[in-house]
C-alpha cells in the first residue's frame, strides 16, 4: 500500500498526544511510525498475524519501541490479551475479514478491547473495486455487528481509491 494511503488513513485516526491506540494488521509498521509522530505520552500496540511483519515493523521503529511509544507483536485480534489496558482508538488498513469473511469474532474482540467511548477505524481498497463498494461493504459489516456508524469516507489516489468507515461500539 502506498505511503500517501496510509498518511491520509493516519490523518484520518488522528491520534492525539495521549491516546492508546490499537493497530490491527500493521504490516511492515508504515503506519505504526507515521502515529508514533504525532504520540506525546500515548502509546500504540500494533498486531499482526506475521512474525516476519512484526520484525519489519520493530526495525522501522526501533527507536518508538525503545522509547515505549510502540509495542509490537505477533497475534491475532480475537485472541488478543494486552491485560487491563483499553484503546481510545483501533484501526486497520486493508484487513480482508472485514470485507470478505465472517468478522464476528473480531468485533467481539474489539468490544472488548476498545473504551466505551472509543472509536473503530476501517479503511480498506481493492484494485477493481470502486471505493463507495467496498465502503459499503465496511459499513453492512459494521451495522450487521450492532456499532454505531460515525462516518463513511473514499478518497481518490493516483492508481487507486481507499475507503473508510468509522464506528463506535454499540451502546
Amino acid at each position: 500500500m502506498s505511503q500517501d494511503r496510509i498518511a491520509w488513513a493516519v490523518d484520518v485516526v488522528a491520534p492525539q498526544a495521549s491516546e492508546q491506540l490499537l493497530e490491527i494488521g500493521c504490516g511492515h509498521g508504515v503506519a505504526v511510525t507515521k502515529v508514533c509522530e504525532r504520540l506525546v505520552d500515548g502509546a500504540i500496540l500494533a498486531i499482526d498475524r506475521s512474525a516476519a511483519m512484526i520484525a519489519a515493523a520493530e526495525r522501522r521503529n526501533a527507536e518508538y519501541v525503545a522509547g515505549g511509544r510502540a509495542n509490537l507483536q505477533v497475534a491475532n485480534l480475537h485472541a488478543l490479551d494486552p491485560g487491563h489496558r483499553r484503546f481510545d482508538k483501533a484501526f486497520a488498513i486493508r484487513v480482508g475479514v472485514f470485507t470478505r469473511s465472517d468478522p464476528t469474532r473480531e468485533f467481539a474482540a474489539l468490544l472488548r478491547l476498545l473504551k466505551p467511548e472509543g472509536r473503530l477505524f476501517l479503511f480498506h481498497d481493492e484494485p477493481s473495486t470502486g471505493a463507495d463498494e467496498v465502503a459499503a461493504r465496511l459499513e453492512g459489516a459494521v451495522l450487521r455487528h450492532r456499532w454505531n456508524l460515525e462516518a463513511r469516507l473514499t478518497h481518490v489516489f493516483d492508481g487507486g481509491e481507499l475507503a473508510c468507515v468509522i464506528a463506535r461500539p454499540p451502546s
